[in-house]
């Protein structure tokens, strides 16, 4: 796997807790799991924003009213991509 050197600042507190909590060999490994569970778990969490936007009612006729607009505005740009859903956005 291909890595990438970083510099980050953490707070004080916690960048002592960490350095005494985690062997230093074991640190990088440690941070990108971290991250990595962090930023899955946000992914999921705009997953499930989007499945509840989808299901409201009120959101689809937002969407409705948009896409009248947008069939409007697209002729200039007629071989203009169709517009995705949120859930697709994600993927």
């Amino acid at each position: 796997m291909a890595t990438r050197k970083m510099t980050i600042t953490l707070p004080a507190n916690l960048a002592e807790q960490f350095v005494k909590r985690i062997p230093a060999r074991h640190r990088s490994r440690y941070l990108a799991e971290a991250l990595a569970q962090k930023l899955s778990e946000r992914d999921q969490q705009l997953i499930r924003a989007c499945e509840v936007a989808n299901r409201d009612p009120e959101v689809h006729a937002i969407e409705n009213e948009f896409d009248a607009i947008a069939e409007e505005v697209r002729e200039p740009w007629s071989n203009a991509p169709a517009r995705r859903g949120c859930s697709e956005a994600v993927k």
